[in-house]
């Protein structure tokens, strides 16, 4: 018997299922939800009531929400750019980690000679360091054209055994009662609280701080790069069409990292 239907794919992206997909992603996990923890027999609606409304029942949770989202925000901000270029970076939350690992050795090594200065430095550090370490498998890519998936997924195990390598041994607090910690910042290495530091007074009692701005900061710089830069426009050509780039005068290694060859005696 012969399928009466035949999958073809879309000459353009539907717009309406672009605003459906993540709905209909949500209702799947809620569905999937309901039926994990009716099955181990739990209270459906309670356990979505503890996951998704008590979180966010009081200013604190709030708060925490928008202190750990943050970060990955920016992450994802950074995968945005690469996958414009057609770049697939799967480590980017172990190049972060090694941001926060030159940033904290600064923060160890000046100590209590710390001045207002310490943390501009820190963040310099933490850019340059993450840099650095995409920099590993982004160099092989765009020399030898090798799978940047694979390279950038096995440095993140790379990144956190060194962390704990480093916790656990040079950078050992010698008064954390033999915990893997290191010591704690000076406060002119963190960032201002909103409440603590600024006295936000509807903050009272949670630890956000400052660093949130930067994520608020960086979202439209971004959409500005990708969208209205010509630096932004050469990647994302680069990505879509590499030939067509190449074409151009693009250059592969600053679009997409690919390297594009020609047969002279080809005759297709």
């Amino acid at each position: 018997m012969i399928f009466p239907y035949r999958l073809e794919a879309r000459p353009t992206p539907s717009r309406v299922m672009q605003l459906a997909v993540p709905l209909l992603a949500a209702v799947a996990t809620l569905v999937i939800g309901f039926l994990i923890f009716s099955v181990v027999g739990q209270d459906p609606l309670r356990a979505m009531h503890a996951f998704f409304i008590e979180p966010l029942s009081s200013v604190n949770g709030w708060s925490e929400l928008f202190l750990k989202a943050s970060p990955l925000c920016l992450i994802a901000l950074g995968l945005a750019v690469g996958y414009r270029a057609n770049v697939w970076n799967i480590g980017a939350e172990r190049q972060m980690l090694l941001g926060g690992i030159v940033a904290g050795g600064i923060a160890i090594h000046v100590g209590d000679a710390s001045g207002w200065w310490t943390l501009p430095l820190m963040m310099a550090g933490g850019v340059i360091g993450g840099m650095l370490w995409a920099a590993i498998p982004a160099f092989p890519k765009s020399r030898f054209n090798t799978n940047e998936i694979l390279t950038s997924l096995m440095l993140t195990y790379v990144a956190a055994q060194l962390l704990i390598y480093l916790v656990s041994g040079p950078w050992r607090d010698p008064e954390g009662m033999n915990f893997p910690i290191s010591a704690m910042f000076v406060d002119d290495a963190l960032f201002p609280r909103l409440y603590g530091d600024w006295h936000w007074s509807f903050l009272k009692g949670t630890r956000i701080n400052a660093s949130v701005f930067l994520t608020v900061i960086a979202i439209p710089c971004v959409w500005l790069f990708m969208r209205k830069s010509f630096a932004g426009f050469r990647m994302n050509v680069g990505g879509l069409a590499p030939l067509a780039a190449r074409y151009a005068g693009f250059s592969d290694k600053k679009t997409s990292g690919r390297r594009c060859c020609f047969r002279a005696d080809s005759r297709d």
